[in-house]
C-alpha cells in the first residue's frame, strides 16, 4: 500500500466508494488493498456500511481504518438491507463523486478510474457498469439459473419502467454526489436494486453512460441473494410503476398475503380431504396455517431489517395472530357497511379486503415488527 496511509490526515476525497457489507470480513481487506493499487493518483476514500455482521466485518474494517485514513466505517444496528446501506453511505460522503460496488470481489475495481474519467468530463451524471453491454459478460459470477432470472428481471424493468439501461440489475455504478443527495428522499431503503431505483426515480432526467465489465466469481463467503429476493424485486417494480403511491414494504406485505391465499386454499383442501374435519374447523385451521406462513415470509422478507429471532419471533407470531384476527373483523365490518349502501357484492368484498390488508399492515408494523423491538 502507499506510504500515504501512515499520515494522520488524508487529502479531501474526490471520490467516495460505498461498500455495503454483511459477512464480508474475508473480502474487505483484499478489496481495499486492490483499491490502493487501482486508484493511485486519485484522492479517494472508502465508506464501509456494515449491517452488524456476525462474522466480524465491522471489526475487520475498523482494524484497517486505524492505520488507513482513507477508510471509514458505519455500523448499522436495527437496520438491514443493501439499498438502505448504500443510501446512508452516499449521504455520509462529502466527495464530488460516489461509487457503489459490492465487497465480494465480483465487481471489477479496475473500472473505477474509467468511470471517474467519464464523470469528470461533465457530460454524464451517472456511469453504470454493465454485464449486458457489448464487451461485458456475466462470466462465472452467476449460475445459469441466476443469469436467466437476471435477464427476465432486466426485461421487466426496461418494459415496465421504461429504463434504458442494458443492465438495470447491476449494483456497480458511480454518480455525482449532488444527484444522489437530490434523489435520496425518493429512494426505498429496502431491497437490493439501488441502481434501478435511482434511474427510475429520475424519470429519464439522468445523463447516463454504460461501460462493459465481466462479473467475477465470488472468492469468499456466500451470496446474500435468495429466492425470496424475487418478491422484493417485484415490490420495487410495482411501487415505481404506480409512481410510489404506496411503499415497497406495503407491496411486499401484499405479495406475501397473496401467497397466503394459495396456502390457505391448499391447507383447507387438505383438512377437508385428509383430516376428516368439517368445513368450519377446516377453515379455522387453514387460516392459522396461512397466518403462520405469512408471518415467517414477512419476517424473512418484508421486515428483514427488523427480523425477529428466538423468543421474540414466537411472541411476534402470537401478536401477528392477534393482528390478523382483528383484521378479519375489520374486513367483514367494512364489507357489510358498504354492502348495505351498495348492493354490488364484489365492490363490498373488495373494500373489506383492502381495509383488512391496511389494518394488518399498519398494526403488524407497529406491534409485531415495531422498530425498537
Amino acid at each position: 500500500m502507499s506510504e500515504d496511509i501512515n499520515k494522520k490526515h488524508a487529502p479531501a476525497a474526490e471520490l467516495s466508494i460505498i461498500l455495503p457489507t454483511f459477512n464480508e470480513a474475508a473480502n474487505v481487506p483484499i478489496l481495499i488493498d486492490l483499491l490502493h493499487k487501482t486508484l493511485d493518483g486519485v484522492d479517494w476514500e472508502v465508506i464501509v456500511v456494515d449491517d452488524n455482521s456476525p462474522d466480524g466485518t465491522t471489526e475487520a474494517s475498523r482494524l484497517i481504518a486505524r492505520k488507513d485514513p482513507r477508510v471509514n466505517v458505519i455500523r448499522r444496528i436495527g437496520r438491514r438491507g443493501l439499498s438502505g446501506a448504500c443510501i446512508e453511505g452516499m449521504l455520509a460522503s462529502s466527495a464530488d463523486y460516489v461509487a457503489v460496488m459490492d465487497a465480494d470481489l465480483q465487481h471489477d475495481e479496475t473500472l473505477l478510474p474509467k468511470m471517474l474519467e467519464q464523470l469528470r468530463t461533465g457530460e454524464f451524471d451517472l456511469v453504470a457498469a454493465s454485464r449486458m453491454a457489448e464487451g461485458g459478460s456475466v462470466g462465472e459470477g452467476l449460475s445459469s439459473l441466476r443469469a436467466w432470472g437476471s435477464n427476465i428481471a432486466n426485461n421487466l424493468a426496461q418494459k415496465l419502467l421504461k429504463v434504458s439501461l442494458s443492465d438495470p440489475m447491476s449494483g456497480f455504478f458511480m454518480m455525482r454526489r449532488e444527484k444522489a443527495e437530490e434523489i435520496a428522499p425518493k429512494l426505498s431503503a429496502q431491497g437490493f436494486k439501488i441502481l434501478l431505483d435511482i434511474v427510475s426515480s429520475f424519470s429519464g432526467a439522468l445523463r447516463i453512460k454504460e461501460l462493459p465489465f465481466t462479473f467475477r466469481e465470488r472468492q469468499h463467503g456466500e451470496s446474500k441473494l435468495d429466492t425470496l429476493v424475487t418478491f422484493d424485486y417485484f415490490g420495487l417494480l410495482l411501487s415505481k410503476y404506480f409512481g410510489n403511491i404506496v411503499s415497497v414494504r406495503f407491496l411486499m406485505f401484499g405479495l406475501v398475503g397473496a401467497s397466503g391465499l394459495v396456502v390457505h386454499l391448499l391447507a383447507l383442501r387438505g383438512f377437508l380431504t385428509f383430516g376428516g374435519l368439517d368445513f368450519n374447523w377446516s377453515q379455522t385451521a387453514a387460516s392459522f396455517v396461512a397466518m403462520t406462513t405469512n408471518f415467517f415470509l414477512n419476517n424473512k422478507l418484508t421486515y428483514r431489517d427488523r427480523r425477529l429471532r428466538g423468543l421474540r419471533a414466537l411472541w411476534g407470531l402470537l401478536t401477528f395472530y392477534a393482528v390478523c384476527s382483528v383484521g378479519v373483523l375489520a374486513n367483514v365490518g367494512v364489507a357489510n357497511l358498504v354492502y348495505e349502501e351498495n348492493t354490488y357484492w364484489w365492490f363490498a368484498g373488495t373494500a373489506g379486503a383492502i381495509m383488512g390488508a391496511v389494518w394488518n399492515y399498519a398494526a403488524s408494523s407497529s406491534l409485531t415488527w415495531r422498530k425498537n423491538a
